[in-house]
């Protein structure tokens, strides 16, 4: 195993400034003995609290060929502790992260709606000096940041309809921020450009648009894969923000490079060159942003907007008074590690005593949190570094703990996928259904049906396709009103009394035996419409 080096890991790193007044005294290091391997082991607290000898007993005590990571008992939980006030912070802001998945269709929203420039809004801020403020963020960015109503509108309505929405992207951007921030110093591109991110994603790794873009950069499929990330069945590099950010810097400099300019790069980003290009020869050969924005798509014409909204936001924070959750300590502190052999998040969360949720904030990328092992192709797996050391030195007990689980269930993981495809269906969307009443018919969740179709609403049109993988036959849930004509089938039941909300499909499965076909061939009917109160024949006979 190559262990990839100590680092702050700056997709969750934040800022040293809260961190400089203590960074001047010294860290407790506290020298041990890895019973593994005999070398001495320096564990720095970077909270300057020395770790108690006693939490490592579990490696010191223990010899090479007990170290496996099974139970004492069948009620207790692996002894791997954790300093209680780091994993305390660590836990706050996995929840900051967790929380902040919802907030893209809030952000996506509100770039779609068209800035109304004759809203009056109630804030403090006179035009005269919102001009000045741009004007000075105009003179230190590349960016043409220049006022006008539309903009005005924007940031006005950034500042009042979502101030929420902001105060929640300056918390998390203190995640994310580091990164983007090094990534564009070494591409050569404007540092403000970590603000597309919030535009994109709202700071959500694993975002997903109505049209399948995909991660903090919001990759397309096509281009994600021309850019190099690895997209299958069980990774998304789009949802990677290491991988992702990186592909957006090459990506960003190509259209640099092709118009020369950052406003124009940034709306060929949203929307394409081609986009871009029929602008410019619809505004007459005009080359500036706000020039050609009327000949843009909508979504992007409201793009660079927020885009430059949100610029202005972050830079004007304090003025406007906008507050953000500061750290109590620098770091996040996260290490990789290549896995030897495909795992799973509920093995690692149960082996390395760290919470499923954190996982999938740390691996966004691994869509059916798995992580697969294939020869020639490592694949990483992040955790906090007072986790990693843990992992490492039982890294072969749990590797042996994995495949032995894996053997015992006969390859569960390719069982279920083989399942579910196996007994996934596709239904057409009918006249008066549902969201809620086909949840209910096959016995799953509005919300996976949502999942597995990409729907971003409840709205459904007739004639639409879904997947949907039942937990139960649809004939089996189908209950017939307590009405004379819709109980239980006698034998010698022969006519069936159209009421509201029958069809065809829910009269054929109340009478077994009886086929769709059968009520159009013993009825004559040629279509799917029936008339209320009508008596259809349930058999091949006269009534």
């Amino acid at each position: 195993m190559k262990k990839v080096a100590y680092n702050c890991y700056y997709l969750l790193g934040l800022t040293l400034v809260p961190f400089l007044g203590s960074a001047q005294q010294e860290d407790v290091v506290t020298t041990i003995t890895d019973s593994l391997t005999s070398n001495p082991i320096v564990v720095n607290d970077s909270l300057n609290n020395s770790t108690p000898l006693g939490q490592l007993n579990i490696v010191q005590n223990s010899k090479t060929e007990n170290l496996t990571l099974f139970k004492p008992t069948e009620s207790s939980s692996y002894n791997l502790q954790d300093n209680e006030l780091a994993a305390k912070f660590d836990s706050l802001w996995m929840k900051e992260l967790v929380d902040a998945a919802p907030l893209y269709n809030e952000m996506y929203n509100e770039i779609m709606v068209e800035p109304d420039t004759a809203s009056t809004f109630v804030l403090d801020l006179p035009t005269d000096t919102l001009k000045m403020r741009l004007a000075r963020l105009n003179a230190k960015t590349p960016f043409n940041v220049e006022y006008n109503k539309s903009l005005e509108s924007v940031i006005k309505s950034f500042l009042t309809r979502k101030r929420g929405l902001m105060e929640r992207m300056l918390t998390i951007s203190q995640f994310y921020f580091p990164l983007f921030e090094q990534e564009f110093d070494n591409k050569n591109i404007p540092l403000e450009m970590k603000y597309l991110s919030i535009v994109e994603s709202a700071l959500n790794p694993k975002a997903r648009s109505r049209v399948g873009a995909t991660g903090l950069w919001q990759f397309m499929y096509g281009t994600g894969k021309e850019m190099k990330l690895n997209i299958n069945s069980y990774v998304d590099e789009r949802s990677d923000p290491i991988k992702s950010t990186a592909a957006a810097a090459n990506y960003l400099n190509r259209l640099h490079r092709i118009y020369d300019d950052w406003d124009l790069a940034l709306a060929a980003y949203n929307s394409g060159p081609g986009n871009v290009n029929k602008a410019i020869r619809r505004s007459g050969g005009q080359r500036n942003y706000w020039n050609i924005r009327r000949n843009l798509p909508r979504e992007t014409a409201g793009y660079v907007p927020a885009f430059q909204a949100t610029m202005y936001i972050f830079e004007y924070a304090e003025e406007h008074g906008l507050k953000s959750k500061r750290v109590d300590r620098a770091y996040f502190e996260t290490d990789t590690i290549h896995v030897k052999s495909l795992i799973t998040f509920d093995q690692i969360s149960e082996l390395a005593a760290i919470d499923k949720e954190e996982l999938k904030v740390l691996n966004p990328h691994y869509k059916l949190d798995v992580i697969p092992f294939v020869e020639g192709k490592p694949h990483a797996l992040r955790l906090p570094v007072h986790k990693m050391g843990k992992f490492v030195a039982n890294e072969k007990a749990i590797y042996a703990h994995v495949e032995k689980e894996l053997k015992e269930k006969e390859g569960l993981i390719a069982k279920i996928e083989k399942q579910a495809e196996a007994n996934s269906i596709r239904y057409k969307v009918r006249d008066g259904d549902f969201l809620g009443k086909i949840a209910e018919r096959y016995g799953v969740r509005v919300s996976q049906l949502k999942q597995w179709n990409g729907l971003r609403s409840n709205n459904l049109r007739i004639g639409q396709r879904l997947t949907i993988y039942p937990r139960k036959n649809a004939s089996s849930s189908v209950k017939p009103k307590e009405t004379p004509s819709r109980t239980a089938v006698t034998s010698n039941t022969k006519t069936h009394e159209v009421r509201s909300g029958d069809s065809l499909w829910t009269i054929s499965r109340k009478y077994p035996g009886v086929t769709i076909e059968n009520l159009r061939k013993w009825n004559g009917i040629s279509g799917n419409n029936l008339k209320l109160g009508t008596k259809l024949k349930l058999c091949d006979c006269s009534s």
